[in-house]
């Protein structure tokens, strides 16, 4: 793992040790399955280990990294052979979310999906791959908390945490095969059926995106899983 220098005027923190180790795995520097030592990475950061621990917990509670029975911490492998299991929970958490926002959001919340949309719409004509994950996770997040219904919007964190490495390659691969533009529109139709309050279409609308999200995922696959990286 290549060495962090300290930012001028900016000391180390737990907080900064996460937030670059997160870029990392999900803009997959730090590779799938790739070991994460404590001792290795306080001596990096000129911190003592106790940040560190502090920030591998919040990454392990994200889904991004994983402590095995033996105690070895490493970034969580990608299980392709579970991609099925986790569209189909996907689909069904992403459906019931997009649902209950339509027929629950008010008028402040739709307000504010609308702006998030147009941060994610900026983001794709910059093609800044990273920041269009993080802005896709909180669009869908602020159309689960619209919702409002904690249970939902709590698994349906964990599974967008886990899908954001996902969606770096697949925006990759969606930008060079089909361009920003057709990107773009991906959540218009989840956003007007909320905006009209229409349950039924923002059900259909929600269920055809993840579909979108599975193609565009397993064309990504089969054109580069001969290039070598260990996927799990």
């Amino acid at each position: 793992m290549p060495a962090t220098s300290t930012k001028s005027g900016r000391q180390h923190s737990g907080q900064f040790i996460y937030e670059e180790l997160r870029q990392q795995i999900l803009t997959l520097k730090l590779k799938p399955g790739e070991p994460l030592d404590e001792v290795s990475l306080a001596n990096q950061f000129g911190l003592s280990r106790s940040p560190v621990r502090n920030a591998l917990a919040r990454l392990v509670s994200e889904g991004l990294v994983t402590i095995l029975p033996n105690r070895t911490t490493l970034v969580t492998p990608f299980e392709i052979a579970e991609f099925p299991n986790y569209v189909a929970a996907l689909d069904l958490v992403q459906r019931a979310v997009s649902r209950l926002a339509a027929m629950n959001r008010t008028d402040e919340e739709m307000q504010q999906i609308r702006e998030i949309d147009d941060a994610y719409l900026d983001s794709i004509t910059k093609a800044d791959f990273q920041r269009m994950t993080e802005l896709n996770k909180e669009l869908h997040m602020a159309i689960a908390r619209a919702g409002h219904n904690p249970y939902f919007t709590s698994y349906y964190e964990r599974l967008l945490g886990e899908g954001q490495r996902l969606l770096h390659l697949h925006y990759d691969h969606v930008v060079h095969s089909a361009g920003n533009h057709r990107l773009g529109r991906d959540h218009d139709e989840l956003v007007n059926a909320i905006d009209r309050r229409d349950a039924d279409a923002a059900d259909r609308a929600a269920h055809e995106h993840t579909m979108l999200f599975q193609t565009r995922f397993l064309d990504y696959m089969q054109l580069n899983l001969t290039k070598g990286m260990e996927l799990g």
